[in-house]
């Protein structure tokens, strides 16, 4: 089984390639765009495992949430690619594979979703396997519904932007991994058993995880939430 797969929803892209289990990826923090570096990572890595986009089985992409551009980025370059070569793709969860990404257990998986929202979830980790335990919102950090289980990890750069105040929604948190994103990788880890169960969809029915309804705010709406972001 060889699989591709894009995540450019946060400032962190990155592309990875599967082959039978083995696992190589390129990435790079990019703040602002970043595609011209994804397709010549497409060709490092394939140059480096000696196969070629005629050898891959499908394509995954981290489908969000997160950021507007790097959804449709990925989304796009992911359709683009399955599109000219007949294969499949499978959509994955960003903050699902945030929390795998994390390497902890319970985590409560919160990503800057800018215009003072964060986009978070719960989830519990067992090896390669992510449960969602509380589905994806996007909300003020003050009112985030916080997870109910004891402890956890709380993960993902919300918590580098909103620290203190997510903080305060569940003061009984382990720890916090601000500095933990979103990995091909870790897209892959997900990726490949939702492959080998049959659930990649045609490319033209693959569409970004929004969550938010609305992607930019009033003056008004912004000075309601405290001011711009």
């Amino acid at each position: 089984m060889r699989l591709l797969a894009f995540e450019t929803a946060t400032r962190r892209l990155s592309v990875a390639l599967w082959q039978d289990g083995a696992l190589i990826e390129r990435s790079g923090e990019i703040p602002n765009g970043g595609s011209e570096h994804v397709l010549p990572w497409v060709q490092e890595l394939l140059a480096e495992a000696g196969v070629t986009l005629a050898q891959i089985d499908a394509i995954a992409f981290g489908a969000g949430p997160g950021g507007f551009t790097g959804l449709r980025l990925a989304c796009g370059v992911a359709q683009g690619l399955a599109w000219g070569l007949d294969l499949p793709v499978l959509p994955v969860s960003t903050l699902e594979a945030l929390a795998l990404a994390s390497g902890e257990c319970a985590v409560w998986a919160c990503l800057d979703a800018r215009m003072n929202e964060v986009y978070g979830a719960a989830y519990r980790v067992d090896g390669d396997s992510v449960a969602q335990l509380m589905a994806p919102v996007c909300l003020p950090p003050a009112v985030a519904p916080a997870p109910t289980f004891a402890g956890g990890w709380g993960v993902g750069d919300g918590f580098a932007a909103y620290g203190q105040v997510l903080h305060a929604r569940k003061p009984d948190l382990i720890g916090l991994r601000a500095d933990a994103f979103p990995t091909a990788a870790a897209v892959l880890r997900l990726a490949a058993p939702a492959f080998a169960r049959g659930e990649a969809v045609q490319a033209a029915l693959a569409q970004p995880i929004y969550v938010r309804d609305k992607v930019a705010l009033t003056t008004a709406e912004r000075m309601a939430r405290g001011g711009a972001k």
